[in-house]
């Protein structure tokens, strides 16, 4: 695909450093062979006790029981979890979770970021993450996007499809200015982004509908250069024959590439729909929302797909 060719190009070029925590997978060796033997980024792999196997003696080893890195690494902890009471006994414990020490190795500047989830649960990855790396400043929530490459080679961004539930007005808010944000940086592309419903433009009112154009309204002041409109069905927000019937005086309408679902059943029966009766090629789920980038991936990954996520993570270091 152009657009995964694309991003190991760029993320090539800024020769960042990665983090790879689940060292016990062969999957995650291939893969931190590949992207260093291959030039593309600096890897780290975490050891505890045993020895790393079938690693490229250009990856990086980091001992996870350093004394020196526990010391700084529990320290930031009980900083970033001050408001919960966190004492030096609980964050040296969270520290031997590997998910815990990769993403303090972002928090302070050790790797630009962190891939995770070959082994662990979407769950654990984005606890590590919050507790560890916290959330953007202007941002309320870790959220999602997967990139849907459709099989004429359009590249679509759907948002949440593996995070947050039942959004309120502001999470949504937040999602669609992030998915936007995300479309940007790995596609290159401005977004176009519709808020997505049951109801098109007030054709159904509903508790569900006044939901989307509230977090439309919250969007449209936090992000103004954001080009955002809704709400929408899909049909009007993709098709252009469409838009023109049931929204003609909307730029979005028919013009889409970002599409916000208002929940995550929609989000992520729609990306399977997509890919599954569609034939399109989804990457993801991209996590957005953090200070710095650490990504998530599905326990049933190819090593590849670990390729594919740390060039993400790297681009999205921005």
């Amino acid at each position: 695909m152009k657009i995964i060719d694309n991003i190991r190009k760029r993320a090539k070029a800024k020769q960042a450093h990665i983090v790879l925590p689940e060292s016990t997978d062969e999957r995650v060796i291939k893969a931190g062979n590949y992207l260093t033997e291959n030039d593309i980024c600096k890897i780290s792999l975490l050891k505890k006790d045993d020895n790393i196997r079938g690693a490229s003696e250009k990856v990086n080893i980091v001992d996870v029981l350093d004394p020196g890195l526990i010391d700084e690494f529990s320290l930031h902890l009980r900083k970033m979890r001050k408001d919960k009471g966190w004492d030096q006994e609980q964050a040296k414990e969270a520290l031997n979770d590997p998910l815990y020490f990769g993403a303090c190795m972002v928090a302070k500047g050790y790797a630009e970021g962190c891939v995770a989830g070959s082994v662990a649960t979407t769950g654990e990855v984005i606890r590590a993450a919050i507790h560890s790396i916290g959330l953007k400043k202007d941002t309320s929530i870790v959220s999602s996007i997967f990139l849907m490459v459709l099989p004429g080679g359009q590249t679509l961004t759907y948002g949440d499809c593996g995070v947050v539930p039942y959004p309120d007005a502001n999470q949504l808010a937040d999602i669609a200015i992030e998915s936007g944000r995300t479309h940007k940086l790995l596609t290159e592309q401005d977004p176009i982004t519709a808020m997505l419903s049951f109801s098109t433009k007030g054709s159904a009112t509903h508790e569900r509908t006044e939901l989307i154009t509230k977090a439309l309204e919250i969007a449209q002041q936090k992000a103004p250069q954001l080009v955002i409109d809704g709400e929408f069905q899909f049909d009007a927000a993709f098709v252009p024959d469409v838009a023109k019937r049931k929204a003609p005086q909307s730029k979005v309408a028919g013009n889409a590439t970002v599409f916000i679902f208002p929940n995550l059943d929609a989000g992520n029966i729609a990306y399977k729909i997509t890919e599954r009766l569609g034939g399109a090629t989804a990457t993801g789920p991209i996590l957005q929302g953090l200070a710095k980038p650490m990504m998530d991936l599905s326990r049933g990954c190819h090593w590849e797909d670990i390729v594919n996520a740390s060039c993400v993570a790297i681009l999205m270091e921005g």
